[in-house]
């Protein structure tokens, strides 16, 4: 069969229920092309295949899981792609969505290579550690808002579904896990996309202070005269950043 990688932050899924309310959280919105991340032992995998009329392709760092992947289902020959679902280019042209148990040890990562490749994403549907699936899901106001939270919900409605026990994988990981939706949104408007997420992360690598102070070297002293400057970065909406990039300083905007 195959060894588990502790290395390689494997928790292979075994709770058939669960792998089917994760593909039929999938099959709630349309998509002809699709890519896997991580199927492991192929818990999702064996249902994905089944789906009429869909150009299937998978991203797997492990050889050993591959073998056993394609020994056991053929059809799967020529169809994954060995490597980090970080370092692989865009799996398709045109539209396509993404499922996968994603890897815990780098899934915020994951959700930031998920911007990157945005203006093709139809939808993500995906499992993550509970405490990343509440931080991409997070409202202003809450104590666990912050850059992930903005970034992604500027540009994708995010969806929490369900959560999964630690008995429904093996090995039964130390922490609890949560499946969510990802699907586009239009994005507020805002100067240019550079400067937003600047701003973003500008403001809340000092969340603790006010704006005024976490964000002074990107605005004038008139603008940060302004009231809302009194507020902490947590209590802005993403629309309220997007404003503000149209409010920053050409003159002090750092280089990408």
């Amino acid at each position: 069969m195959y060894r588990l990688k502790k290395s390689l932050g494997q928790h292979f899924l075994r709770d058939e229920n669960i792998s089917k309310k994760i593909v039929s959280a999938l099959r709630e919105r349309p998509f002809c092309r699709l890519l896997e991340v991580g199927p492991g032992g192929g818990a999702l995998t064996k249902y994905l295949m089944q789906l009429e009329g869909v150009e299937f392709l998978a991203v797997e760092p492990d050889a050993e899981k591959i073998r056993h992947l394609e020994d056991t289902w053929p059809a799967l020959r020529g169809k994954i792609h060995e490597g980090s679902i970080l370092d692989m280019e865009k799996p398709f042209h045109g539209p396509f969505t993404v499922i996968g148990n994603f890897p815990y040890n780098i899934s915020s990562q994951i959700l930031f290579r998920m911007l990157e490749w945005k203006a093709d994403l139809q939808a993500v549907v995906g499992m993550f550690q509970k405490e990343v699936a509440l931080r991409a899901a997070a409202k202003e106001g809450s104590k666990i808002y912050g850059v992930l939270s903005v970034l992604i919900q500027a540009f994708f409605t995010v969806e929490y579904l369900f959560e999964v026990g630690e008995s429904s994988f093996t090995p039964p990981p130390k922490v609890r896990s949560a499946v969510i939706r990802l699907t586009p949104v239009s994005p507020p408007s805002f100067r240019d996309e550079r400067a937003f997420f600047q701003v973003v992360k500008t403001a809340f690598n000092q969340r603790r202070k006010t704006l005024r102070n976490a964000v002074r070297p990107l605005f004038d002293a008139e603008t940060l005269r302004d009231p809302l400057f009194d507020r902490r970065a947590e209590q802005l909406t993403i629309t309220e950043f997007a404003g503000l990039t149209w409010r920053m300083s050409t003159t002090l905007l750092q280089p990408t």
